[in-house]
């Protein structure tokens, strides 16, 4: 697997400490705030288990390193998290012998949206996620600590051109779902089989050049006054119906099997 490392090493937060002490990815250094014993008995405990060195300091350090995020008296340097290639991706849902279920994301600049949509990602099953080089949010602490940890274990493809990634995609033989307003109900529409979910940016949605890039439009039905939701809650809703679909087809078919 090629990796290319990201600049940003440090991780914010209890549980996304604790998820990438959990992941065995590589770590330098923790550091933990001064307080009462038995806050943080968990994290110690895994610490001497795997013998990762640790470190007692005042929270001033600990605001020092964070620049702003909230690191809840506890962060982590790391070796850094390594992006892959989308092949990379699809090699993953080989491995698993699923079809590859893969989301896009178009210029989401939000670290806090980036970070629940990869939480949400890990727990619907998604192999990885494709982002931009450009206008896009990168991995950053903020990211790490809004997915709960959930980027550890996420494969994380960033790529030049999204329009070439998603041509790509096509080529092995993916669906490609843009979401956008006036596309076809997500629950009127077969989400099965290898797919890739698109989803736009906070302000501007899906570019032109990325919808006509898609093989087809999809929209979640809006029944109250507004007429958009938050690119997360987008992307999750979605991601949970593909999710949903596969799981009935696979219970079909074990149904189908049966004497």
């Amino acid at each position: 697997m090629r990796v290319k490392k990201m600049n940003e090493d440090i991780v914010c937060g209890r549980n996304a400490v604790i998820e990438l002490i959990k992941s065995g990815n590589s770590i330098n250094k923790v550091l933990i705030k001064n307080q009462k014993e038995g806050r943080n008995s968990d994290i110690l405990h895994f610490l001497n288990e795997r013998g990762i060195p640790y470190q007692f300091v005042d929270s001033i350090v600990l605001d020092k390193y964070s620049s702003g995020e909230k690191h809840q008296g506890v962060l982590a340097f790391t070796a850094g998290k390594e992006y892959v290639e989308p092949e990379d991706i699809l090699e993953i849902a080989r491995q698993r012998g699923e079809d590859p279920f893969i989301l896009i994301l178009d210029e989401i600049e939000d670290p806090h949206n980036f970070g629940a949509l990869l939480r949400t990602a890990d727990a619907a099953g998604v192999h990885g996620v494709i982002i931009s080089k450009r206008r896009s949010v990168g991995i950053t602490p903020a990211v790490g600590r809004t997915s709960a940890g959930a980027v550890e274990y996420v494969a994380v493809a960033r790529v030049g051109n999204l329009v070439q990634a998603i041509k790509y995609l096509q080529q092995q033989g993916c669906w490609v779902s843009g979401a956008e307003a006036g596309g076809r109900e997500i629950y009127q529409t077969d989400l099965k089989g290898p797919r890739v979910i698109v989803i736009g940016g906070e302000d501007k949605g899906l570019g032109r050049l990325i919808q006509h890039t898609c093989d087809e439009i999809i929209s979640i039905p809006m029944f109250g006054r507004i007429s958009s939701l938050n690119a997360s809650v987008a992307g999750s809703i979605i991601m949970y119906e593909v999710r949903r679909q596969r799981n009935k087809a696979l219970s079909d078919i074990s149904c189908q099997s049966l004497p």
